[in-house]
């Protein structure tokens, strides 16, 4: 049994999935103690929840501990079972992490492919959102060998919920090694400016916003306008596909925020990777970090940031694969990450 201390290192949500993930696919229990201490809300919330019974459901675990509010987890996997999967947070939690916590195990030790229909919120707050998942997460995984299709049923938004998203997830042999090194440049970019259930002339404000704040930086900024239901909300979409992998950047409005906050907030994410030279961006490179552990080669990728959360994955994977994991670089600074497995 792995005992983990949720206390330590970011001490979030990002710590259980990964351990939910990881015991699926080498079988070894593990307790999860403290579990998010350090949040003004501790102990499982909806989504978090909802990621330990689907991973329980796809594996058929035996667990104690899953409820809301609980401090502790006792998670023992058994055997992954392909099929169809319905999941739901309940809330407008976040179905990406959901959705993030079983697709290696669903890819790496189902027999068949499956497929994931998951509804809660699809655009929230410290989540990957659905743009995200679809345009750069899935992405990185067809590199690695993982094939995931997803689309976008409904969208989410807080507080409200009532988003789903669909997920095919193929059987995979393995993750492939691979390396995401190169300097990307930034001259142009695909750009969506998305409202839903805004007033008129709302979108027009944001994609300006949006354009010009590109443009002045010399980027070459395209904008679709969209418009969607099951608001209110905006959301700021910015796509570089000049590298290897498409990397996005998205913004998501809330109650006051004017729509021309939110395209800042896009483009300032958007420039501060670039101007780095790195391949891959901060929230790309938490989410890599697990699937390239798990190819039996060595692998590495330049970041834009090292952050808190990729330093806590790095201790997670520790706990539970014979992979050496070497990061470069400060916490908040450019840096490289490399892995190896030990044979």
């Amino acid at each position: 049994m792995i005992v983990i201390d949720g206390a330590e290192g970011e001490g979030g949500g990002q710590m259980l999935r990964s351990s939910l993930t990881l015991s699926i696919l080498t079988g070894k229990p593990f307790k999860l103690i403290n579990i998010r201490a350090g949040r003004p809300k501790p102990g499982l919330a909806a989504q978090h929840l909802a990621s330990v019974l689907a991973a329980a459901k796809l594996c058929r675990a035996e667990y104690k501990g899953a409820a809301l509010g609980s401090s502790t987890l006792v998670f023992e996997p058994g055997t992954v079972k392909a099929g169809h999967f319905d999941f739901r947070v309940g809330t407008a939690g976040a179905v990406g992490l959901v959705l993030q916590t079983v697709v290696l195990p669903a890819a790496l030790r189902g027999e068949t492919s499956s497929e994931f229909v998951i509804a809660g919120g699809t655009h929230v707050a410290f989540a990957p959102s659905f743009d995200f998942l679809q345009t750069t997460w899935s992405a990185f995984l067809r590199h690695l060998g993982v094939h995931v299709e997803m689309e976008l049923t409904k969208p989410g938004f807080y507080p409200r919920g009532g988003g789903a998203i669909r997920a095919v997830v193929q059987r995979s042999a393995g993750v492939v090694a691979k390396s995401f090194t190169e300097v990307v440049p930034f001259t142009n970019a695909g750009v969506r400016s998305i409202v839903a259930s805004l007033p008129a002339g709302t979108n027009d404000r944001m994609a300006a916003a949006l354009a010009d704040g590109l443009r002045a930086e010399g980027v070459d900024a395209v904008v679709a306008k969209e418009s969607w239901d099951n608001g209110p909300n905006a959301v700021a979409v910015i796509v570089n596909r000049q590298g290897t992998v498409p990397l996005t950047f998205a913004a998501l409005g809330e109650k006051g925020k004017p729509v021309e906050r939110v395209a800042a907030d896009a483009v300032a994410q958007a420039l501060a990777w670039s101007r780095t030279g790195a391949a891959v961006d901060p929230y790309s490179g938490d989410q890599i970090l697990l699937p390239l552990a798990l190819a039996n080669g060595e692998s590495s990728f330049t970041v834009s940031e090292v952050t808190q959360h990729l330093l806590t994955h790095r201790d997670i994977i520790s706990r539970f694969l014979a992979t050496t994991v070497r990061i470069e670089g400060e916490l908040g600074a450019p840096g490289r990450v490399s892995m190896k497995p030990e044979l």
